[in-house]
């Protein structure tokens, strides 16, 4: 892989002061035959299952031509069992948020960081809010503890734009998860789900992921007479691949690095590829290493995320 600098984890003030959905199994290199054994691809699923079928079938036939070996895009059921696949050896290859990438990697020694999407470095969260819940637009962060007494719906419980750095800044502005109704935060499972418990009126407001804001508001998904953004944080790093220990013991000599070629090299010039990048909502992938996300950790370690 190639030597790089950890790339600096932008946002003001920081640092200042883990069921499947089928049963999965490990395999060997080779099976009887002579064959490559197939290369495991999974993903936290942060989106609905159909658009996570539809991308990550795509990619695995692109990366299976590009590799010569067969790849499969095997699903989890929510984020945990993303981390739990990877650390048994039942996942090869990830794509994880910023800190289920750091759970999996703690937690499963020599694998690694590959690579990220050219928006990742920095990355938002957008905070949204019902029309009817008397939420103004919020100009500094200060003001965010108008969210206290309001009923507030996160993602998933492990996301990093859906959870981990919305609570971070909340909590740099005085606002903690017991100021929220009900003495706790909601749990929507996913970023689309929160715009969908915000907009029915279900919460008062959320925050999640910008960038699947932005989509579904370009598909006509969000009605801007219910619900509207009215904070954007500052940028911290996010997405990101992370590959196995074995895949170089497994694939052979130089496996990993040809895997991350393989991801990095992907660019708009056939329609399969444009998929792959559209649906991924990015123009490119980007080397990554483990140290980029060193900001990410120490956050997960504050907020009682990673012990």
């Amino acid at each position: 892989m190639p030597d790089r600098q950890p790339r600096a984890i932008v946002f003001a003030g920081f640092l200042a002061g883990l069921g499947l959905t089928a049963a999965l199994t490990g395999c060997s290199s080779t099976n009887p035959g002579g064959e490559a054994s197939t290369l495991r691809i999974g993903a936290i699923p942060d989106q609905n299952p159909e658009k996570l079928n539809r991308l990550y079938d795509t990619l695995s036939d692109e990366l299976s031509e590009r590799l010569d070996v067969p790849v499969k895009y095997v699903p989890v059921s929510n984020y945990a069992a993303a981390v739990s696949a990877f650390r048994s050896g039942s996942l090869d290859l990830v794509w994880f948020g910023g800190l289920t990438g750091v759970q999996a990697r703690l937690q499963t020694p020599g694998s690694q960081v590959l690579a990220q999407r050219d928006i990742d470095a920095e990355f938002t969260s957008v905070f949204i809010a019902h029309g009817a819940s008397g939420l103004k637009p919020i100009t500094s962060s200060d003001q965010l503890v108008q969210l206290k007494g309001k009923r507030f719906a996160f993602g998933s419980e492990s996301s990093t734009s859906g959870r981990l750095m919305p609570q971070y800044f909340m909590k740099q502005n005085g606002v903690t998860p017991e100021d929220f109704a009900g003495g706790r935060p909601g749990f929507s499972g996913s970023h689309d789900a929160t715009i969908a418990v915000v907009q029915s009126g279900a919460y008062e407001a959320g925050a999640l992921n910008f960038q699947v804001w932005e989509s579904q508001v370009e598909d006509g998904r969000v009605d801007p007479d219910k619900v509207a953004v009215i904070w954007r944080t500052p940028t911290y790093v996010d997405y990101h691949w992370v590959a196995g220990a074995d895949l170089d013991q497994r694939y052979g000599e130089g496996f990993t690095n040809r895997l991350q070629q393989a991801l990095i090299a992907i660019e708009p010039d056939t329609e399969r590829r444009r998929t792959i990048l559209d649906l991924f909502g990015a123009e490119a992938f980007i080397p990554a290493a483990d140290g980029d996300y060193a900001a990410i950790e120490a956050v997960g370690r504050e907020l009682g995320k990673i012990r």
